[in-house]
């Protein structure tokens, strides 16, 4: 791509992490000034304009205006760090061979489902540029069973935002063992260069690293409400005054190193792990399909209703710039 190209990055499926991604790459585009993007959106609803036109302004304060001779196309235009309004281009195509036929970049966050995935990259490899980076947003497919149906299975790596992936930094970069060593540099500078977050996993494993530590902490969090202990607002309420400030500016194993003084994480072992062992060995072991969804679905619709994401979205980013901050 030469200096004065755009940035052609094509998004398939327009979901919410869709959405949130359109509002990241156009939010950076602004902010880097250089070089343009051009966006492409491929997805099978038949509204999928109005769609856009309705939902992407919950993700991003941008103004979006019809570009009258560009089939699909529209003006997304927003106000760089000078306060200089910028304007790059979004287009919506429900054609997939013309939608990824000229990308650089091809994001899938598609169903959560291994037989539509598999299906897909063929068609989108038959199609797209050679050099084209392909990644998929996916909660837990692996990469692997994705390209089963390939020519080139090098080219297929997982990218796993956490979600809303506009808003937090992290994504998990999941190659296959058949993903190239280039591919996987390429995207992983990428990131970096988006001001993300990029972390390599050394091997692929259901639900990547982030959504296994927060799946072993909701089902514990279900056994406690299931067991009497304690409601599931006062559950969110042990979290959002302990362990949510704390694990802002620590993960897990920073935090008890810190707990066990000089003497580390190895210290605190030999401190308190024999409370440590007894709470692991009463960890909760709920299944789905046990009965206990009816209580969790009640109390937590009735204490919360429909979350106001955008508010919450706005907490997280001051939380982000405190503990970026204090780094500094």
């Amino acid at each position: 791509m030469s200096q004065n190209e755009p940035l052609k990055i094509t998004l398939i499926g327009a979901g919410t992490i869709g959405l949130s991604f359109v509002a990241l790459h156009f939010q950076q585009a602004v902010s880097q000034g250089a070089p343009s993007l051009e966006l492409t959106i491929h997805d099978s609803r038949p509204d999928i304009e109005e769609y856009i036109l309705n939902t992407l302004p919950a993700y991003t304060n941008a103004e979006i205006t019809k570009k009258v001779y560009v089939t699909g196309g529209y003006d997304v235009t927003l106000d760089d760090v000078l306060g200089h309004a910028r304007s790059n281009t979004l287009i919506v195509d429900n054609n997939l061979e013309s939608a990824v036929s000229k990308a650089s970049i091809i994001q899938e966050q598609g169903p959560e489902n291994a037989a539509f995935k598999t299906a897909l990259w063929p068609k989108v490899e038959q199609h797209c540029p050679p050099d084209a980076l392909l990644w998929s947003s996916t909660s837990g497919i692996s990469a692997s069973t994705q390209s089963t149906d390939m020519r080139d299975r090098s080219r297929l790596i997982v990218a796993h935002p956490w979600n809303p992936p506009h808003v937090m930094p992290l994504i998990e970069v999941v190659p296959s063992p058949y993903t190239s060593p280039k591919v996987i540099l390429r995207t992983m500078e990428f990131w970096k260069s988006m001001g993300k977050v990029p972390v390599l996993l050394q091997k692929e494993i259901t639900g990547f690293v982030g959504n296994r530590l927060a799946f072993a902490l909701l089902r514990e969090a279900i056994h406690l409400v299931n067991e009497g202990v304690a409601s599931v607002e006062d559950i969110d309420s042990v979290m959002e005054n302990s362990l949510g400030p704390r694990w802002a500016v620590s993960g897990p194993f920073k935090s008890y190193q810190a707990g066990g003084g000089e003497g580390g994480i190895e210290a605190f072992f030999k401190n308190i792990g024999g409370t440590v062992q007894a709470c692991w060995d009463d960890i909760g072991k709920v299944n789905t399909g046990e009965g206990w969804e009816k209580n969790i679905y009640y109390q937590t619709k009735e204490a919360y209703g429909v979350v106001d994401t955008k508010g919450r979205d706005a907490k997280i980013r001051k939380v982000l710039g405190a503990a970026q901050s204090s780094e500094q």
